[in-house]
């Protein structure tokens, strides 16, 4: 994972583009936890950032505290001192909290199908094929098996009499492929009976009325066949995959840690980063919640780790037209905040009655001023403080 958070800004920043940092009060309510991620590469570091960064304010806060006498009841009072080290300005710009992850550009989660009847394959799609609804995947005993679209599984032989959701799924499809004389419902009579008949007769099937178990895979649309696990010739049994199939459309996976799932947002905008350079927009389309197994010591299992996979879909699918699967970066944005006033992080000060304060330098002299922190991006951090302004001096501690 890359943490890369990006600025517009309005006025001067003397500290350049940094790592996204992340530290208590920010207005998102996200605190990202420090975390590492097992086989992926990973840069920046936004958990130890702030531990340095708190640290170092807790030590000048200290110093502080000794030469202003800050912890009274009036740490806004000016008062004659050393200056600090370094001086940055208050500027007012947009902090854009954003992280970049490796993702695999490809066709999406693929699924196995499995034999239901034992026998010889005697045909089979081949790897790159685009299969509809109707259309046969593989026939086994030269009895083709078929493609049909919906959710519900086949788990028995559909016949006369027959009721459920499963009835409906097949008559929907029977009746999408052109055939009728039958009521679509969850109702398996004799008039469907007859138009499996002639659905199996167009097919070069036994023309029994019955929807075998096994005759038929459901998916939920158009699939594209993946890879092959069998060939022409090989005997197969019940259980034995076949052919493992995916969508049609490319898509772009990207696996999180879960301490970065403010970023996965269904519906959010995202931008990918081709292997040639070039930019495509992205939607987060989906996420779900995985259980990744790694390989440990001497190919032993290794702990299983809880990720959450992202599936990301091009704005225009013809930006993504050259690649079948490809490595790519992944630019999310988990939350912006505009035209607000931003300091450093380094010049915050851990104040002892608590919260945070940075030192205002005016002239020869500072004060501290208490403020309220927001978002932390980019190094730098959203501030609100009584009397701070656009162009203010703060102190910087070594």
């Amino acid at each position: 994972m890359t943490a890369g958070a990006s600025v517009t800004e309005t006025g001067p920043s003397p500290d350049g583009p940094a790592p996204a940092t992340a530290g208590p009060g920010d207005a998102t309510g996200a605190v990202p936890a420090a975390g590492s991620r097992s086989g992926r590469r990973r840069r920046g570091g936004r958990g130890r950032a702030v531990a340095a960064v708190t640290t170092a304010a807790l030590a000048v806060a200290a110093g502080v505290a000794a030469a202003v006498g800050f912890g009274g009841d009036d740490p806004g009072t000016a008062t004659a001192s050393n200056l600090p080290p370094a001086n940055a300005q208050v500027t007012r710009q947009t902090l854009v909290d954003s992280e970049t992850a490796d993702g695999e550009l490809g066709y999406g989660e693929t699924r196995t199908v499995a034999v239901r009847k034992g026998g010889t394959i005697t045909s089979i799609a081949a790897a790159g094929t685009r299969v509809t609804r109707g259309k046969p995947l593989y026939s086994v005993d030269n009895q083709k098996v078929v493609l049909l679209y919906g959710g519900l599984p086949a788990y028995r032989t559909l016949r006369s009499g027959d009721s459920g959701d499963d009835v409906e799924q097949f008559e929907k499809n029977l009746s999408a492929l052109g055939y009728d004389g039958f009521t679509v419902d969850d109702e398996y009579t004799s008039a469907t009976a007859e138009a499996v008949q002639e659905w199996q007769e167009d097919l070069g099937l036994d023309e029994t009325g019955r929807v075998e178990l096994g005759q038929v895979v459901y998916a939920t649309g158009e699939v594209r066949v993946d890879s092959t696990e069998a060939e022409v010739g090989d005997a197969v049994q019940p259980g034995g995959g076949v052919l493992s199939y995916s969508g049609t459309s490319r898509v772009v996976t990207v696996s999180l840690d879960v301490d970065d799932q403010r970023l996965a947002k269904r519906g959010a905008k995202v931008t990918v980063t081709l292997p040639d350079g070039k930019e495509a927009a992205g939607t987060i389309a989906a996420t779900e919640t995985i259980i990744e197994t790694g390989t440990g010591a001497n190919g032993a299992q290794g702990e299983p780790e809880t990720k959450i996979e992202v599936t990301v879909t091009a704005a225009d699918p013809k930006a993504l037209a050259g690649f079948d699967s490809a490595s790519v970066d992944v630019a999310f944005t988990a939350a912006q905040r505009e035209n607000v006033l931003t300091v450093p992080v380094a010049a915050l000060l851990a104040l002892a009655e608590g919260g945070y304060g940075v030192e205002v330098v005016e002239g020869d002299a500072t004060r501290i001023v208490a403020v309220q922190t927001g978002m932390f991006a980019s190094g730098r951090v959203e501030v609100t403080g009584d009397g701070l302004v656009e162009g203010a001096t703060v102190g910087m501690p070594k």
